[in-house]
């Protein structure tokens, strides 16, 4: 559990407001605090509020006031934005999310706390972002990665790849997971935002599962309703689950550096939209996804794909002498 006391009070009244009213995930809220601190921080040095010979990871930002931030502008957030991409070589994505969490600090301080009365972030541009295709494991991959499990929580393990793999869980989703969160073929999880949405388990999964349970831990069991347990007995940490899928991914003979939980989700989605001929909206609710623009990135074709089509073109055949 994160600890907000060295943030200033506007802060942590953002966060909870982020939180309680908002419902961001606590990820999402560790995110904010994180960003606001480098971003007050900077401030704080802009500002020569503080001594330069203090390493910046070590500046508290428990003393900053509503004064001081009423004095901020469009400008010193240009410049914190340059300060990050050339000090902090921080790339685009991570610059757009610092811009989010700029930008919401700064409307709630306006609209909802009414602590200012213009909102300097209101005209802060985010960069543009480069809309890449996301890296999944083809199918043959897929069922590569699944052979590779073997070992003492082979069972455990082979659950996790498969729910992955089949339902394009979240990390935080499957490690979230409760064993009363499963009833028939119908798994409830929590999403971002501590949203609830209803995954239909196909047979695999349902196999998988019921494999595990078997020799699922009972006695001496910390959290006796987590599904997947550690071997300690309590619920599996996100490290732990990472750690497997990067140990059967190196083990499957595929990159380790290149795959992770997050390329399962991926791999799933695509999949799906490949194999399954699942329509964007479908997969849009499998995947918990807000805005479907955000499903949109699995609508890629793979040169393959593109190859089929021009060879389908009727004119294919056509030669000069026909």
């Amino acid at each position: 559990m994160i600890n907000f006391n060295d943030a200033p009070q506007v802060v942590r009244d953002f966060l909870n407001y982020m939180e309680t009213i908002k419902g961001k995930s606590q990820n999402t809220i560790k995110e904010y605090f994180y960003d606001l601190r480098t971003f007050l921080r900077f401030l704080k040095i802009q500002k020569g509020c503080i001594d330069n010979n203090i390493p910046f990871d070590e500046i508290s930002i428990d003393d900053v006031t509503i004064d001081l931030i009423k004095e901020i502008d469009l400008s010193d957030l240009y410049e914190y934005m340059a300060y990050v991409n050339r000090k902090r070589s921080n790339n685009a994505n991570s610059r757009a999310r610092k811009v989010a969490s700029i930008k919401s600090f700064f409307n709630y301080l306006n609209t909802k706390a009414k602590l200012i009365d213009v909102n300097p972030a209101k005209d802060l541009d985010s960069p543009k972002l480069k809309k890449g295709i996301p890296k999944y494991l083809s199918l043959d991959e897929s069922k590569q990665l699944l052979h590779s499990v073997e070992g003492k929580h082979q069972a455990r393990d082979y659950a996790i790849l498969t729910l992955f793999l089949n339902c394009g869980l979240r990390l935080s989703e499957l490690v979230s997971i409760n064993l009363n969160n499963i009833k028939g073929d119908t798994l409830t999880v929590i999403g971002k935002g501590n949203k609830e949405r209803t995954i239909y388990l196909n047979q695999a999964c349902m196999n998988a599962i019921d494999n595990y349970r078997r020799v699922r831990p009972v006695n001496g069991v910390k959290d006796k309703n987590a599904l997947f347990l550690s071997e300690r007995k309590q619920r599996i940490s996100n490290k732990t689950v990472q750690f497997i899928v990067k140990k059967y991914i190196k083990k499957a003979g595929l990159d380790s550096e290149k795959f992770s939980t997050h390329k399962l989700r991926h791999t799933a989605a695509t999949l799906m939209y490949k194999h399954g001929s699942v329509d964007i909206r479908t997969l849009q609710e499998i995947l918990g996804h807000e805005h479907l623009s955000t499903t949109e990135i699995y609508t890629h074709v793979d040169n393959q794909q593109l190859r089929n089509a021009t060879e389908r073109n009727p004119l294919a055949n056509v030669n000069k002498e026909d």
